[in-house]
């Protein structure tokens, strides 16, 4: 068994569990166990998802109307090489103008919205970029 790393996961509200773990699937994340990890049994509450590169995600049900469509304040950042592969799969999705770009803060990085309206920055530092 794999002694636990010090860490911060987000814990993020959710409508409707199965669209958002669908949503998160598509950016490389699966349900803890699925690896052999832990119990992938379905839970109608509670979900912990994992990718492959050490990112957590853990997604709950949210309470009756405490997720309002278009006011949604919850954000998260993927840090990932994967940008232009991602933003390339994500293409009709992107947020903003542009697909990925570098930023003055010193990412280069685009954004999408889940399915609650929570906004997903996918991004890595421009000095660590291999190309562009």
């Amino acid at each position: 068994m794999n002694e636990p790393q010090h860490r911060l996961t987000a814990i993020l509200p959710c409508n409707d569990l199965d669209a958002s773990e669908a949503f998160y699937r598509r950016l490389g994340f699966t349900r803890a166990g699925e690896d052999g990890s832990a119990t992938a049994e379905a839970d109608d509450a509670y979900r912990i998802l994992a990718d492959r590169q050490g990112g957590h995600l853990h997604l709950t049900r949210a309470v009756n109307g405490w997720l309002v469509a278009g006011r949604n304040p919850f954000g998260v950042y993927l840090y990932t090489e994967e940008v232009d592969r991602l933003a390339q799969a994500f293409a009709g999705e992107v947020i903003e103008k542009h697909g990925p770009e570098h930023k003055p803060w010193g990412m280069y990085e685009f954004a999408l919205s889940d399915p609650d309206g929570t906004l997903v920055r996918i991004g890595w530092p421009t000095r660590l970029r291999v190309s562009g």
